[in-house]
Parts: C-alpha cells; structure tokens; sequence
C-alpha cells in the first residue's frame, strides 16, 4: 500500500520590488512627467504598500532659477510638493492591482502644507512619503522633504489612480 500525503499551501500575492535604486529609465515608466518637470532622480527605497525614499540633485541650471529669483535661487515650495507628489506615484505604483503600463496616479488634493527652510542650487532633496490610506483608486499619503537631515517641506497629498490616456 501507498501512502500519499496531500500538502495545502497557502501563498500570499505581493508585488515584487524593483532592484533599487530605480533610475531614469524605471523612474519614467511609472511617472509620465519628463524634463523639466521630472522632478525625482532616484527611488532609493521602497517598501511595497507602505513607504518610499527618493532624492532630486537641485542643480543651478535648473530652468526655473532664471526667475526664482535671478539673484537669490532658490527652488518654488510648488516644486518641492510636486517632486514629493511624484515620489508618492513610486508608492502607489507597489500596490497591489497596479499596472504602471496602463494606469497613472494623477494628484487630486495637497493638505497641511508646511515649509521649513529654502532649497537652493547644490541641495540634494531628500524626499520620503508613507501611506496613510489607500481606498477604492485613491490613495493618501504623508510627504516630507529634507536637505541635510534639516526639514525642507511637508504635506499630506492625495492622488488618483486612473487609467492611462492612450495614444492617438
């Protein structure tokens, strides 16, 4: 007589994580944003579903320096929450059902805005975001930048997931 022995296993779906740190090439198949509006250099962290980790090098030929301001550069607050917004697509983008081919996080509301210290030409803009809620396509999070450890910005960003227009 032969015994045989049934084995149940449970599996769990997760999203893989990308080798890090994503560069330009990773970095816009998930943003649809391109120069001079991508505002994020490199994904150095992610950690699927909950948080992300991410920098822009803030150089002087920065396109927006020539007029903020043409004697004291220094990088627009708006800037500083898009490249946080852009960062919180990495996140959104590691949950799970999302597709980077065929959907795009499009920002929907900024609340509890803060700024804390300018950003100028030389800065590396460490930017971090952690999920606060995700429900039904819409997905909340806590952003936060720093230059050197010292705060540069913060906001709680909400953002919409919607389907990727497609080409005509």
């Amino acid at each position: 007589m032969t015994d045989t022995t049934t084995t149940t296993t449970t599996t769990t779906t997760t999203k893989a994580t990308p080798a890090l740190p994503l560069k330009w090439a990773e970095i816009t198949a998930i943003l649809p944003h391109r120069y001079p509006f991508l505002l994020v250099d490199r994904v150095v962290e992610i950690e699927a579903g909950k948080r992300v980790r991410a920098y822009k090098n803030v150089t002087a030929n920065e396109p927006f320096f020539t007029g903020h301001f043409p004697d004291m550069p220094v990088m627009p607050g708006v800037l500083q929450i898009e490249a946080l917004a852009q960062t919180s697509a990495f996140l959104t983008s590691s949950l799970e059902g999302f597709d980077p081919g065929k959907q795009v996080a499009f920002l929907m509301s900024i609340d509890d805005v803060k700024f804390r210290r300018l950003v100028e030409p030389g800065d590396r803009l460490d930017l971090e975001v952690e999920l606060v809620q995700s429900r039904r396509g819409i997905v909340k999070v806590h952003g936060k930048s720093s230059v050197d450890g010292d705060r540069a910005c913060e906001a709680t960003i909400t953002v919409a997931i919607r389907d990727r227009p497609t080409a005509k």
